[in-house]
């Protein structure tokens, strides 16, 4: 059973990605560009997922398919670790089979394992630690703290937001019947490996002035939406799919009040407490809650397992049945199964508004998938302009993107276009610097004339990328041909720092 449904995730991802509907999205450019600058950290992220990402694209190149068959692989995983999870807590066939199920359709997951990302690697080290955690307090060996740590530090060296989870396992162990681990030596040993493997990161972040502490500062003022607890929790229901609130929230109230799980109670805390660290910050997205689910499906299926096994039979097929229709009807907002005006109709005809957790417009698209569009376009129109120079002048060109996403696809496809390489201030472009030419001619891609002209003698709109799918700020975007910096591009590269 967990092998079929594992199998039927990972088809629906690499099928996905071989249709290719849509493209490339935004962050995996720079991902991608990251990989070309191999480091202990960045500004927005540890190494991790960088390492692999290196070592993916090594061994099977950079096609949709072959860059998102680890996310794929790691969603997978979760299928199978929800599953073994609800066997842990005493669930047959209907319970594993209905929690690994769960997993596969929602749509937050679909989303995080359809495209290269920190987020399906991150699911997957929470799941991985949870299970591990479950092992321990049903009293295996306590030696398995010591695989808990390693997980943990790989989960840290990916995506800090795993503090949380070490934060919500102290608070756990305090208040469950556990607090006596805390006398022993393996949860600290397991914490002293955790540390270990994330300190390359902090002592990166150290000599690198703290870089992130700045990146997540101005994201959470001036970059991501304002939420409030109500809108979070209905964020919930429905990314996670409302049909799966009827695993997730019975699986809540079984670990926090039965009996029968009294001894799991911890796997409970440890939800709710994440849940309030990040409604402590209003500008929490949602989504980070995600990793959290898999442990309340096994125990959701656990318990309905028990309330239906021997009344209402009739309930078991009946919702798995629902589940699969829904997981249906929600898959195209998760991943791209529709032709583009497809999509858009049929959103519509579901009164499903194109929406974005940043404080951005939107167009036709949600940003999810407006962010998949665009891009060869829009490097297709800087290369008409590069061309165009006389060629003393292409020999001293910089091309300035005012994002990540434009510079990384500027790299991406630049070897096709015959372009050099892009600069930009944002996030880890940054601390990549300028290089060594000095700018006398720099493409710059949006901004306004007045702000170029304060920096540059001669500045000349020569062309407009239009992507009407993209997001509206990569829209009508002009393309600007700038001549006679006053300042070398090195001079003024501290001024157009942009972390974010």
């Amino acid at each position: 059973m967990l092998t079929v449904l594992a199998v039927a995730k990972l088809a629906v991802h690499l099928l996905t990605n071989y249709a290719g509907a849509y493209g490339y999205f935004r962050d995996e450019f720079y991902y991608l560009a990251c990989a070309d600058h191999l480091a202990f950290g960045y500004v927005d992220q540890p190494l991790l997922s960088i390492a692999v990402l290196w070592m993916s694209r090594t061994l099977f190149g950079t096609s949709l398919v072959a860059l998102r068959l680890v996310p794929a692989i790691a969603g997978a995983a979760v299928v199978v670790l929800t599953g073994l999870m609800a066997g842990e807590l005493g669930g047959k066939r209907f319970a594993q089979g209905i929690a690994a199920l769960a997993v596969l359709v929602t749509p937050q997951y679909l989303g995080f394992d359809n495209i290269f990302s920190m987020n399906a690697l991150d699911t997957m080290f929470w799941t991985a630690s949870l299970y591990v955690v479950l092992l321990i307090v049903r009293g295996y060996s306590l030696s398995l703290w010591i695989p808990l740590g390693i997980i943990l530090g790989l989960g840290l060296e990916n995506k800090i937001s795993v503090m949380w989870l070490c934060a919500a396992l102290f608070t756990g162990l305090l208040l469950t019947q556990h607090r006596s681990l805390l006398l022993t030596t393996w949860p600290w040993l397991s914490a002293v490996i955790a540390f270990v493997l994330f300190l390359p990161y902090v002592i990166w972040q150290a000599a690198n002035d703290w870089p992130t502490v700045e990146f997540i500062t101005n994201a959470s003022a001036y970059k991501y939406a304002v939420s409030n607890p109500a809108d979070f929790f209905l964020q919930q229901i429905l990314f996670m799919n409302p049909l799966n609130a009827l695993v997730w929230i019975p699986g809540l109230f079984a670990l926090l009040l039965t009996k029968k799980m009294e001894l799991y109670r911890i796997l409970g805390i440890i939800y709710l407490v994440v849940a309030l660290i990040l409604n402590l910050n209003p500008t929490s997205k949602a989504e980070y809650l995600a990793a959290s689910y898999p442990v309340l499906f096994a125990a959701g299926g656990c318990f309905l397992e028990g309330l239906f096994e021997s009344r209402l039979t009739w309930v078991k097929p009946t919702l798995v049945s629902a589940m699969l229709v829904s997981g249906a009807i929600l898959a195209p907002f998760a991943i791209p199964v529709l032709p583009v005006e497809s999509y858009i109709e049929y959103a519509e005809s579901l009164g499903m508004k194109p929406s974005t957790t940043e404080r951005k417009d939107v167009g036709k698209l949600p940003q999810y998938y407006a962010d998949m569009f665009g891009w060869e376009n829009m490097v297709a129109t800087i290369a008409r302009a590069y061309h165009a120079l006389p060629d003393s002048e292409r020999s001293e060109c910089v091309i300035f993107g005012r994002n990540y996403g434009e510079a990384g696809a500027v790299d991406f496809y630049r070897k096709k276009y015959g372009l050099p390489p892009a600069i930009s201030g944002h996030n880890s472009y940054w601390l990549w610097g300028p290089g060594n030419r000095a700018g006398k001619v720099v493409i710059v891609l949006g901004g306004s004339m007045d702000d170029l002209q304060r920096r540059f003698e001669s500045v000349t709109a020569v062309d407009t990328v239009r992507s009407p799918y993209a997001m509206p700020y990569e829209n009508n975007l002009p393309v600007y041909v700038c001549r006679k910096i006053r300042q070398s591009v090195q001079v003024i590269w501290p001024q157009v720092r942009h972390y974010e």
